[in-house]
């Protein structure tokens, strides 16, 4: 009896171990090696590119994302992210980052478009914001004249695909904010809750792309509907009526639980926390390979920390 009570208590002290020290270890090293990794691919592969522009200059750091299907929304969230169904995604193109102020001043200078104000946080390379959803689309249009490619916002199912990456859980590394993982109130962070943070400040998810949780809100292309019924797939083509359109991804302003992949909000105006990320037609020839089997097995990637292991 007194050896097996000892072997119990052993097993329980290597387990205690394990949890409290080489799973994080683990998960911190794998999610750094992961982050060089995707911040150290060749951009001239396929994976990753940028247009040339006419006047000279280049265009946006664009990402090619696989067709595939997932389930959109979410089950156990707010009713507006409901019915939980099956999208299915054509390949195309989307920016790695969000539009910064220096990619949105090249257009403003060139067309005569108004500079939005950066409330004194700095511009470069920090997401434009004060932006409104027909500047977005303006600058998309400019984009298309520039590179004679077809620019546009993402719609609210392109935007929620690739903010997934392949994962069903309420963020790309998991069900929890973690620490330092994205920007926004709780989210461990140096600008939480104060400003926008330089765009790529956070590891990229498995499509490459940065700043998909929180920084700033993303206008999408899609008209908002309360309850899902085929408008999240389609982009609107003129707003002449005002409508409302969807913005997703949270900001440096939000709680962690109005950043997961599937929160879903609505805007008619510009504001501080809401910025935009380019999209584009991929026209390049389709290979042979099947589409990819979305949700995929991945280790679960945390940044860890035990004071902020629990949801905020």
């Amino acid at each position: 009896m007194a050896t097996f009570i000892a072997s119990i208590t052993v097993g329980g002290v290597l387990l205690w171990i394990e949890y409290n020290y080489f799973i994080p270890l683990y998960t911190l090293t794998t999610q750094a090696a992961i982050s060089s990794s995707l911040k150290n691919n060749n951009l001239k592969s396929e994976k990753f590119f940028r247009d040339d522009l006419k006047n000279g200059k280049i265009g946006p750091e664009m990402a090619v994302i696989p067709a595939g299907h997932f389930q959109m929304g979410d089950s156990s969230g707010a009713r507006w992210e409901q019915p939980v169904h099956t999208v299915s995604i054509n390949k195309f193109a989307i920016g790695r980052y969000e539009i910064t102020f220096a990619e949105y001043e090249q257009f403003a200078l060139a067309t005569g478009h108004e500079l939005p104000t950066d409330e004194g946080w700095g511009r470069g390379k920090r997401p434009i914001i004060n932006i409104t959803w027909q500047n977005a689309v303006t600058y998309a249009n400019w984009l298309s004249e520039q590179t004679g490619q077809k620019y546009r916002l993402p719609t609210e199912a392109e935007w929620e695909y690739v903010a997934r990456a392949t994962t069903n859980t309420k963020y790309w590394w998991g069900d929890k904010i973690g620490y330092n993982q994205g920007n926004c109130d709780g989210c461990g962070s140096e600008w939480d809750n104060k400003k926008t943070a330089i765009v790529g400040s956070f590891a990229a998810n498995y499509f490459g792309l940065y700043d998909t949780v929180g920084n700033v809100y993303e206008w999408t292309c899609s008209e908002y509907e309360e309850i899902y019924n085929g408008k999240e797939q389609h982009c609107l083509k003129s707003n002449k009526n005002d409508s409302l359109m969807v913005i997703r991804g949270g900001s440096w302003y939000s709680l962690p639980n109005y950043t997961r992949s599937s929160s879903r909000f609505k805007s008619k105006s510009s504001d501080l926390t809401i910025g935009f990320r380019i999209a584009r037609e991929y026209n390049k020839p389709p290979d042979n390979r099947p589409n990819i089997q979305v949700y995929p097995i991945k280790p679960r990637l945390y940044n860890y920390s035990r004071k902020f292991q629990n949801e905020h």
